[in-house]
This record gives C-alpha cells, structure tokens and sequence, in this order.
C-alpha cells in the first residue's frame, strides 16, 4: 500500500512511541528540537524528559508554514504535523520539500491525520535521506486504542531508531489487526470520505451560527466562537455531556477544536450549541 521497500518501514506502540524514539535517538543539550507553534505538545514534553533545548517557530494567523524561520532554528529535529493539529490546515509539499532540502537535520513529518488530507509527502522519503513520515492506524483507520503507528524513512535512517527501540514493542494481536486493516482499504476510504463530506457540512453551519472556522483537512475543525467566548461554550457543553477540546493556552485560549461526529452527534451538537450561544 505504501510503494516501499520493507526495511523502509519501522513500527511502533502508536505512532507516540516512534516519536519518542526519535528524540531518544537524537535529544541531547545543544541539539535543538524544533517545530511551528501551535502544533502537537507532545513534541515539547518528549523534548522535556531528554532536557533538550526545545525551539517553537510561530505559526502565522494563516496557518502557512514558516518555511525560513524553520530553517534558521537549525534543528537536529525538526517536527511538522501535516496536516496540522489542532489547526487541522492543510502544508504544501513544495514547503515540506524546501524545508528537507534546506535542513541539515531529520524532518519528521507527522501525517497522523492524512487520510482525511487532500496530499501527502510519502515520495520525499526517497528523494531525501533526512525526511522520516509517520503514519498512525488511530484516525482514519479508527484503531486508536490498538496502539500501532509506522515510519517511513531511508533504512539509514531508521537503523538508528532500531538501535533503542525495545525489542518487543508491538503485541502480536495488534500486528494482526493491523494486518487486516490495512488490507481493507475501501472501509478506510469510505469512512474517511463519509467524515470529509460531514466536515464540510459542520465548517458551514458553524459559519452560519457566527464562528469563524480555519479549513481543514484532519477529522476536525478548529473554530473561534462569536466573542471568543471558548472556555464557557466548552464548560457548558461538557456539562451537557458533549465533549470537545479547549486549549487554554496563548493563541488558542479564544478557539475550539470539534471533531466531527456521527450524523446523530452532530446535530445533537448543533441543536445544543444554537441553545447556548
């Protein structure tokens, strides 16, 4: 499915357990790790337990990638997820293309959400020795408590993830499941065109009601609420046992992140946000 040699392919616990590996392999004082901001906090804290200099480039309002400034951090590790989360837009693959061209370190490409992405940077791995791709089974593939994630790199590449990694890190059960999973491609595909088409229908309504709304290429959609007003509409719709994700932090203290839900779900969030608001 993925056009690759199997030495190209490394698999983790998740996704999350690569992403450990990695900074494991390269985190150490006076190596900086680097990523655009807002983006995963996971790349922070595993970045925190190595006590490596960690380096955050702000986004732009736009979400575009910050292409240079990237560049200029000079990280042994530099971190995109693409799409982004929990901004859920879309990088360009040229942008991706001049960071590994420019870079001396490893640019890792988180693509956990591409299956609900309109491309992917899965052929830079064979024109660039320093680009590793992540890929998960826990979105599109609606496995998320299944733990199994996988990278794609030059075998060079992954040797030296190989060289830390536990030596059974992956149950038997999970492999299997796996196995079945990928095999199955048109449930995939058509799950994950059901959610485009229901994302689309959500990003308008929420528009209608007064939101403002960042296009999105993942399973949701980051929103800002008439006034800002996030931390109340989150309070209130967790109170009404509907679930959502408020970041209280800088820059996304006044936003949302939604995902998108079953026809049934959504229009109970719908109903309940039009009673609030």
């Amino acid at each position: 499915a993925l056009g690759v040699p199997d030495d190209w392919i490394a698999v983790g616990n998740g996704s999350d357990d690569l992403l450990n590996l990695i900074v494991r392999a390269v985190g150490e004082p006076g190596k900086p790790i680097v990523c655009p901001a807002p983006t995963y906090v996971l790349y922070r804290t595993l970045a925190q337990i190595q006590d490596a200099e960690f380096v955050e480039v702000p986004y732009p309002d736009d979400y575009k990638l910050p292409v240079d400034l990237l560049i200029a951090a000079k990280g042994a590790v530099t971190f995109v997820a693409s799409p982004n989360s929990p901004s859920g837009t879309a990088i360009s693959v040229a942008d991706l293309e001049k960071l590994a061209k420019e870079l001396s370190g490893i640019l890792v490409i988180d693509e956990a959400y591409v299956d609900f992405a309109e491309n992917h940077a899965l052929e830079l791995t064979k024109k660039y020795s320093n680009v590793l791709v992540l890929r998960t089974l826990s979105k599109g593939y609606s496995l998320a408590g299944l733990r199994l994630g996988f990278a794609i790199a030059n075998p060079a590449l992954l040797a030296e993830l190989n060289k830390i990694k536990d030596s059974y890190n992956v149950d038997a059960v999970a492999y299997a499941v796996a196995v079945g999973a990928i095999a199955d491609q048109d449930h995939k595909t058509a799950n994950a065109e059901k959610i485009k088409a229901s994302r689309a229908k959500l990003a308008v309504i929420f528009k209608e009601l007064g939101f403002e709304v960042w296009p999105s290429q993942t399973n949701f959609l980051l929103v800002r609420p008439p006034n800002g007003d996030a931390a109340r509409i989150y309070q209130t719709l967790k109170e009404r046992g509907i679930l959502i994700r408020y970041f209280n932090q800088p820059r996304l203290e006044d936003k949302l992140r939604i995902s998108v839900g079953t026809e049934e779900q959504n229009q109970i969030l719908v109903k309940t946000l039009k009673e609030i608001l």
